[in-house]
């Protein structure tokens, strides 16, 4: 498997929260210009791309999709996840450009390897920010329930959520209220976070990833109602009954930028994030391997 690159990196996060900036259905032309950059990156990776669409405040938003057909276990689905727009008044290069530019990294390395047993789908969706986030109009919802209805057999969702930020600065990590005496002061790792149901699937990817990257990582189960544990895509596939986890940065509580008009593509670690992505692509090969889910 060819490693990410952290200039491929800069130029994804570039192209989306540089060139076409705030993105999300108030500015509706840059939205759009963010679809079809994600459906052009997947087509020039040899994807035949697809796209569920429904309409809000007038606006067509779309997610996109592109999958890879399991050959050994072709209705078993690992599914991997990062939003395309950005909250109002923010660029949104953290949030989530860096998580949209992981997601091209894994689908290309993923292209290039051999067959996988499971069927690996990847997935950019529309609206998971504020005024949507928590609703029923967040794409990944619209996304969830309709895998539900048809009978989708997700074994493994990962959101991929803000993840281009890394500091080894004491104190440079936050954390919910009392979590902090449990974990590192220094943000220069990467969280796997789920709920309970999910501490399964949770245990299992951080056991892969670690076989696979020396990138530090904290991972932990908690409730939902905890700060921050479901604050991704992933909530939409827990409350389907789907297992699901959050890959991410920690976002608000280590990126001072967070939903700002400071969130800029100047301010992230490309070189952390290409060791971030190179790790996730193997660790989504090996859960689509016929031994890779519990």
């Amino acid at each position: 498997m060819v490693a990410s690159g952290p200039e491929a990196l800069r130029a994804s996060v570039e192209a989306l929260a540089g060139a076409i900036g705030e993105r999300n259905v108030f500015r509706p032309a840059a939205l759009a210009a963010a679809a079809a950059l994600v459906a052009d990156v997947w087509r020039d990776q040899g994807w035949e791309v697809g796209a569920q669409t429904y309409e809000l405040r007038g606006v067509v938003c779309a997610n996109l999709e592109v999958a890879r057909r399991g050959v050994t276990r072709p209705d078993e689905i690992v599914l991997v996840g990062a939003h395309y727009d950005s909250v109002l008044g923010s660029p949104g290069a953290d949030d989530n450009a860096s998580g949209v530019a992981a997601l091209f990294e894994i689908s290309r390395a993923l292209a290039l390897s051999p067959e996988p047993a499971r069927t690996v789908r990847f997935v950019a969706f529309v609206n998971e920010e504020p005024p949507f986030f928590f609703t029923q109009a967040m794409g990944s919802h619209v996304y969830a329930r309709a895998a539900r209805a048809r009978g989708d057999d997700i074994r493994a969702m990962l959101a991929l959520e803000s993840l281009g930020c890394y500091a080894d600065a004491p104190r440079s990590q936050r954390y919910p209220p009392l979590l902090g005496w449990f974990y590192p002061d220094r943000g220069d790792f990467l969280a796997f976070v789920s709920n309970r149901r999910s501490r399964r699937l949770l245990r299992r990817t951080v056991a892969l990833f670690r076989e696979r990257s020396d990138f530090p990582v904290v991972h932990a189960a908690m409730p939902a109602l905890l700060p921050g544990v479901a604050w991704s895509d992933h909530l939409s596939f827990w409350r389907q009954g789907y297992p699901a986890l959050m890959v991410t940065d920690t976002a608000s509580y280590r990126y001072p930028h967070y939903h700002s008009s400071d969130d800029t593509p100047d301010r992230l670690d490309y070189a952390a994030l290409a060791r971030v992505a190179d790790g996730l692509a193997r660790t989504v090969a090996a859960l689509a391997a016929p031994d890779g889910l519990p």
